[in-house]
């Protein structure tokens, strides 16, 4: 399109973001209004894009990190034909594919954005598959406000990005200077985001994002800019267009109260198409290749840590399957995940002690066609847990792994410890958490995660513990393990990951003494094993949990969820996990001080069996 016909589809997504703000009654128009020149000449004369193929691995990717402005993106593919005006009328209402925030229930939205700061991140896991795994010849363009120029996870992208040489990213920040609730923390200096971006390794660009001759010579400078990202820093000016709210304060997340009026004042309503130019055609099928699948086998009676287990597995993980990349938090010699490396260094991504950026990374990759595997310490992925939330609004398909959890990890004392984790995982929609107890039973749920949907998350731990399973063992997701059991069981030890072996030497210790106990692995915390939960609490009526864990949303929470359904319950629930701070000792001393070993776990068993157990 020419500068005239720019400045025409710029005022007709003004319009269009107007209009269906006003018939939904709520919605971001202005912060729209001020981003619509650059995005129409992205739209017409940059974007790359079969809208009838959204799967095509030659297209662009488009993210909204503003994501508050989807009255603009709606727009556009409004303008595009991918919408029709029946359900764009739909925005926000219950049902619509048209959320206040884009999600991709819209099959043209790669991830789901409106938590501020996660736009860059993910899109520069994007280009570094592009530029790393040469399968994807794609551009990338990152809509950010201003304000969310604040948060700490932009400039852990706009590091790595300068330091990986992410030619095919572009960052189109719109600075019009207004946040929700007043000015932003530079207002219009666009040289204050230049200077800062430069320092990273960008190339900047400032202009005037109302000048849509100069957008469109900023949008050429990327595409030509070579070994750097492009920052196109555009000072815009919020609601414009509209006298009563251009670059007014308090007109932020506000339909526009006379829409008819301003409707008008820009000009009224356009019904120009966008012929999106097609994307180049991919190198190859697009499909990775996989092969046979040969895990690692571990004999009976070894003592092998877990986290040397998750990475031998994830090793052959990727000899069989392609797709697979792992994304190291600059920890990969004590996750286990460098095992990978060595073998496959092509797909492994160091991000540095960079916890947002590694799961963003991971959530842009999944969603190029890759199956990402991102491993740290336990107790760091808490930094990224609004990461994690929003991978699970995006419907995007990560594994994570968590080592050293627990107190067991030993002398480097509570700062290093997973006690959270279970918890966090947990709590996401659609998670799947696994804690394995032995180095047969990791390498088979690490395989696992392969073919499931949704955030994986796999425990593991950093002392040896004994293989109890033989490598041929069957762990299905769901299931449990009853690793003791008698008709004469009087109590029931629920153990997950090391501790599963606490509650065998402490039913070992108890069976001298008389008392029968009963010994399930609940390497599935979720989904959970109800069935044999509920078996356990009919025959024994007494359930005991132990997790080395806080108490708050771990293992015994999730057994005690398990008969929230209305099933009968145990008749003694007891609960033993970390409930002091714990200092720096040897694992072994950890456990006994939080009482979840063998001695203590015994020792609860006697004191119950005076009290209650017949």
């Amino acid at each position: 399109m020419d500068t005239d016909e720019l400045t025409e589809l710029a005022q007709q997504l003004r319009v269009d973001s107007v209009r269906v703000a006003d018939t939904a009654g709520s919605g971001h128009p202005t912060s729209s209004m001020s981003a619509a020149d650059l995005m129409a000449v992205l739209l017409a004369n940059h974007l790359r894009y079969d809208f009838d193929h959204p799967g095509h691995p030659g297209n662009d990717r488009l993210i909204f990190s503003k994501g508050h402005a989807s009255p603009l993106l709606y727009s556009m593919y409004l303008a595009a034909g991918a919408l029709d005006e029946e359900e764009f009328g739909t925005y926000r209402t219950l049902g619509s594919r048209l959320e206040g925030h884009p999600t991709p229930r819209l099959p043209w939205v790669d991830v789901a954005t409106g938590s501020l700061g996660q736009g860059l991140p993910v899109g520069v896991g994007m280009a570094l598959a592009g530029r790393r795994l040469g399968h994807t010849p794609h551009r990338v363009w990152v809509l950010s406000g201003d304000s969310e120029m604040a948060e700490g996870s932009v400039w852990e992208a706009a590091e790595h990005a300068g330091d990986q040489h992410l030619d095919a990213l572009t960052l189109i920040v719109d600075v019009n200077r207004l946040g929700q609730r007043g000015l932003t923390r530079h207002q219009r200096d666009l040289d204050a985001y230049g200077r800062r971006l430069r320092a990273f390794g960008w190339h900047t660009v400032e202009i005037d994002g109302h000048d849509v001759e100069a957008v469109e010579r900023a949008f050429n400078e990327a595409a030509s800019t070579a070994d750097k990202p492009t920052a196109i820093i555009a000072g815009t000016r919020k609601g414009r267009g509209v006298r009563a709210v251009e670059d007014r304060e308090g007109m932020h997340g506000k339909p526009v109260k006379d829409a008819g009026e301003a409707i008008a004042e820009l000009g009224g309503r356009r019904s120009i198409r966008v012929d999106v130019a097609r994307p180049q055609a991919a190198p190859g099928n697009g499909t990775a290749r996989s092969r046979p699948l040969s895990l690692p086998r571990y004999d009976i009676g070894d003592t092998v840590p877990t986290r040397d287990a998750f990475g031998e597995a994830l090793t052959a993980l990727g000899h069989a399957h392609e797709d697979v990349v792992v994304l190291d938090g600059e920890v990969g010699d004590s996750t286990r995940a460098e095992y990978f490396a060595k073998e496959h260094p092509q797909r492994y991504f160091e991000c540095y002690i960079a916890e947002q950026q590694m799961i963003a990374a991971a959530v842009g990759m999944q969603a190029v066609g890759h199956s990402p595997y991102a491993a740290s310490f336990a107790a760091f992925l808490t930094r990224a847990h609004d990461f994690l939330r929003m991978a699970a609004v995006s419907r995007a398909s990560i594994t994570v792994a968590g080592s050293h959890a627990g107190v067991s990890i030993g002398e480097d004392g509570p700062s290093q410890m997973g006690l959270e984790d279970l918890a966090m995982f947990r709590s996401i929609h659609g998670s799947t958490v696994l804690q394995p107890c032995d180095a047969n039973q990791a390498a088979r749920l690490v395989a696992a995660t392969y073919d499931l949907a949704g955030v994986r998350y796999v425990r593991t731990m950093r002392s040896g513990t004994p293989v109890i399973y033989g490598p041929d063992e069957e762990f299905p997701i769901g299931g449990s393990k009853v690793l003791r059991r008698s008709d004469a069981d009087r109590v029931t030890l629920i153990g997950t990951g090391v501790t599963v072996h606490s509650c065998l030497e402490a039913a070992d210790a108890l069976a001298a003494e008389g008392i029968a106990a009963r010994v399930i692995d609940l390497y599935s915390l979720k989904p959970v094993d109800g069935d044999t939960l509920s078996a356990a609490a009919e025959d024994t009526e007494c359930l005991v949990t132990v997790e080395d864990h806080h108490p708050e949303g771990g293992l015994g929470d999730a057994v005690a969820e398990a008969f929230g359904d209305g099933r009968p319950a145990p008749r003694r629930l007891v609960r033993l996990a970390v409930t002091n701070m714990p200092g720096s000792a040897t694992g072994e001393e950890q456990r006994r001080a939080a009482g979840i070993d063998a001695e203590s776990v015994a020792a609860g068993v006697r004191l119950l069996a005076e009290k209650i157990i017949r």
